[in-house]
């Protein structure tokens, strides 16, 4: 899962800028193993790497119009292995947006803007604990 103790984290958006920015961002502040892509397509296609935390825009259409969208990506990740964590990211600050990628198993939904790379690096430390949570009660479990 990881190599030397890295997070493997797959950011996936189609806004060159601000994926970039937010690779950058990760990169000065943890220590994390990181690809990106620029399609749901392309993250899809390497999936086999196995990361720990997709990072997934949720529209996914700026570059290719006929691209897959954030929803059908999630979607896909979730049938590939629903164990992967998949934070959902979107320019749009609606409920309803936010509901929708609950409903697809995402395990949080972040709105892009100046505080997200914090809420994100929130997130992901919340996961890893949960995942620490799960594992010592399976093991305690095994024992009784």
């Amino acid at each position: 899962m990881k190599i030397d103790n890295k997070i493997k984290l797959f950011l996936v958006d189609d806004d060159a800028v601000f994926l970039k920015s937010l690779e950058i961002q990760f990169l000065d502040h943890a220590d994390f193993e990181i690809e990106t892509f620029a399609t749901g397509e392309l993250c899809l296609a390497n999936l086999s790497k196995k990361p720990d935390v997709v990072i997934l825009d949720f529209h996914l259409d700026g570059i290719e119009k006929t691209a897959i969208n954030g929803l059908q990506t999630l979607d896909e990740i979730k049938k590939f292995d629903a164990e992967i964590p998949v934070i959902m990211l979107s320019s749009q600050d609606k409920i309803e947006v936010a509901v929708q990628c609950i409903h697809h198993d995402a395990f949080d939904y972040v709105v892009k803007s100046e505080t997200a790379f914090f809420r994100l690096q929130k997130i992901i430390s919340s996961i890893f604990k949960l995942k620490q949570i799960k594992k010592e009660l399976n093991w305690y479990m095994d024992r009784m």
